[in-house]
């Protein structure tokens, strides 16, 4: 058990700085007044949406770290300008700029070298669909249900001229406790997820079964296995195949969804949640992983379909 601790904070530690720059070189941005000028370069955008200006800001933020923006909604929820609702469908939308930074970092370096033009623009396009998809979905449901918040919460910050001293000084003071309760809830949530892999809980499913009722060959029942523990590893299995004809480029996009579609729960369970209930807490950050890894697995789904189809 001490082993897995270790682990533990061999991986969390650095994560837990990046929340910990996030929330608290963000409180200082809202603190300067900052925020509020970043917001207008996105609020094209969300004018579509019955979001406040005060998502615009986060989701700016977003673009260089999900974390730093998700700190920023804890503390616009916390401050009473947005409820639940649109604390969710901040988070939401603010998940997919990350989808922009995986196809630059990982998609166009990895994945398309390693499956080809063909299977890995196939790939690429996926993710692309999945981020509008997700956009989509959070500008139809805040019209839906939620009404235009007019809500300035960087105004009511900033309102005052501060200096760079008493900037700290306020977002050191307004996140010291929500950053001490992420810091032992993702620690908890961490160390449950690391125990369930070392006895393994997350390699104990069988996808045997899924070759035939799918149409693909046996031998392809190895990259999609190991895609569901390790989505590179299983690309790097799956690459050769194409290369060999072994497995047509249809086999391979079939492959590869069903890859993603049972790699995602894992993933989203290893990963997101103890990231986000950590940040907003067990009801609200649960909803959120839900939401978004339904999105993306239902993407899927759709498009597997669809391959299906034209078999």
């Amino acid at each position: 058990m001490f082993s897995i601790f270790l682990k533990v904070l061999d991986f969390a530690i650095p994560i837990l700085i990046m929340i910990f720059v996030g929330l608290f070189g963000t409180g200082i941005l809202i603190e300067l007044g900052f925020m509020q000028k970043f917001s207008g370069i996105v609020k094209p955008l969300f004018k579509y949406t019955n979001l406040p200006d005060t998502c615009a800001s986060s989701f700016m933020v977003a673009l260089g770290s999900t974390v730093a923006a998700n700190s920023m909604v804890v503390n616009f929820r916390d401050g009473g300008c947005i409820d639940d609702r649109e604390t969710m469908l901040c988070a939401v939308f603010n998940s997919t700029p990350a989808y922009i930074r995986e196809i630059l970092t990982y998609q166009i370096p990895i994945v398309l070298p390693a499956l080809g033009a063909v299977v890995g623009g196939f790939y690429v396009m996926v993710f692309i669909l999945t981020a509008i998809v997700k956009i989509s979905t959070v500008i139809i449901l805040s019209r839906i249900f939620l009404k235009k918040n007019r809500c300035q919460y960087e105004e009511n910050i900033s309102s005052k001229k501060v200096t760079l001293k008493d900037a700290i000084k306020k977002s050191l003071k307004r996140n010291r406790k929500l950053f001490t309760k992420i810091v032992v809830i993702y620690l908890a949530m961490t160390t449950l997820v690391f125990y369930l892999r070392d006895i393994g809980a997350f390699e104990s499913f069988n996808v045997l079964p899924l070759a035939e009722v799918f149409g693909i060959p046996a031998e392809s029942i190895v990259p999609l296995t190991t895609y569901v523990a390790s989505p590179i590893l299983g690309i790097s299995l799956l690459g050769p195949m194409i290369s060999s004809n072994s497995i047509s480029y249809h086999q391979a996009m079939v492959v590869l969804m069903l890859g993603s579609m049972f790699m995602l729960p894992f993933f989203s369970f290893r990963t997101l949640l103890p990231r986000y209930v950590s940040i907003f807490g067990p009801r609200i950050g649960v909803r959120i992983v839900a939401f978004s890894t339904g999105i993306s697995i239902l993407v899927r789904f759709c498009i597997l379909l669809i391959l299906l189809s034209i078999a």
